[in-house]
């Protein structure tokens, strides 16, 4: 089984504890998120520790009105080593507003024209900004993972350009039914499956930091939504994975 958007550098606990848990859990494999410049260097020390353990590095758009936000060139530095597979995340996050949204665009753009450069997938942020996101990545023609999918309005526009759709583990959640229904539409060869954690941990671990190792409740509540085997769709998403990021 795997992971495919962890935040490994910001859980409280230690990186090498939460990745011998999730082997443990039968998850062998992590990507693992840096969000600024400081994070990717961390997640790229992370992912050096431990095999099967793999980098996307980005810089969010939380960020875009920050100092890190003019630091591509460091950041395209970053993704030159062997254990970066993706860009990301980036996007816009209009709802939170921790930036203007003009710096947030230009900050997109920019690592999506990175990320096209380098023949990375970009894993995508989007909240409250669908359309705008959407817009964005309209001209780019590279492989878009869009993580913790919560936007059922870009649904849509995901299935007819042949994105990979990530569920997080708030699709788990009882009063979640319209994600659900979204992970019903995503065609098998799509699906992803992630914890975001520190974040969003799933409906049995509710109420306390997420980790890696919960990813199996998250694929088992996506194998029910679509009546489907549960160990048939973690292979199926493994398969995905791979084929999105590069893995080996």
């Amino acid at each position: 089984m795997i992971d495919t958007h962890a935040h490994l550098d910001a859980c409280a606990e230690p990186a090498d504890d939460l990745v011998s848990r999730a082997r443990e859990a039968g998850v062998r494999r992590i990507v693992s998120v840096g969000t600024g410049i400081d994070s990717c260097r961390e997640t790229l020390e992370i992912a050096a520790r431990h095999e099967g353990v793999f980098a996307a590095l980005g810089i969010h758009p939380h960020e875009a009105g920050e100092p890190d936000a003019d630091r591509l060139g460091e950041l395209r530095e970053l993704l030159a080593d062997k254990r970066a597979v993706a860009v990301g995340e980036t996007g816009l996050d209009f709802y939170r507003d921790y930036a203007p949204h003009d710096r947030q665009r230009e900050l997109f753009e920019r690592q999506l024209e990175l990320a096209a450069e380098l023949g990375k997938t970009v894993v995508v942020h989007t909240r409250a900004a669908s359309d705008e996101t959407a817009a964005a990545l309209a001209p780019f023609g590279g492989i878009v993972v869009l993580h913790c999918f919560s936007a059922p309005e870009l649904l849509g526009v995901a299935l007819d350009r042949g994105y990979y759709v990530s569920f997080a583990g708030n699709v788990t959640y009882p009063k979640a039914e319209e994600l659900r229904d979204a992970a019903r539409a995503v065609p098998s060869e799509r699906l992803l499956a992630e914890t975001d954690s520190p974040y969003l941990a799933p409906q049995p671990r509710r109420g306390r930091p997420n980790e890696p190792a919960n990813v199996v409740h998250t694929v088992a509540a996506l194998a029910e939504a679509r009546g489907e085997d549960t160990a048939e769709l973690a292979a199926q998403i493994e398969a995905n994975a791979s084929a999105a990021f590069g893995l080996p």
